[in-house]
């Protein structure tokens, strides 16, 4: 069995976590925390999305991370070949950004 390779694109501000490259955010949700380690951010938001959207068929996940100023502005969603319900995606991925425990865990896993 081979392992998985991610993509790790890093701009100038910007750190991208993605299974495909080209990147491609069929389906994306954003939202802030507090400035830590970009990189393992997007790690540890990138495998609570892909826990949620598993079953979505052709689905392979993409997370931005950005600084914002005292702040990162976290893009998670990704790519979806084939047919899917976009809202109900994308509010399963808000369910995700949006949970206390989670955002907790991220935040202690990044400092």
């Amino acid at each position: 069995m081979t392992k998985l390779r991610w993509h790790i694109i890093c701009n100038d501000d910007a750190l991208t976590v993605a299974r495909r490259v080209p990147v491609r955010f069929d389906l994306a949700v954003e939202t802030q925390l507090i400035a830590t380690r970009r990189r393992r951010m997007a790690h540890q938001v990138r495998q609570d999305v892909w826990r949620a959207l598993q079953n979505l068929r052709g689905f392979a996940p993409a997370v931005r991370v950005e600084r914002a100023g005292q702040a990162l502005r976290i893009t998670a969603g990704g790519q979806v070949d084939g047919r899917f319900s976009k809202a109900a995606a994308e509010a399963r991925i808000a369910e995700v950004l949006d949970d206390p425990a989670n955002r907790a865990r991220w935040q202690r896993w990044a400092a």
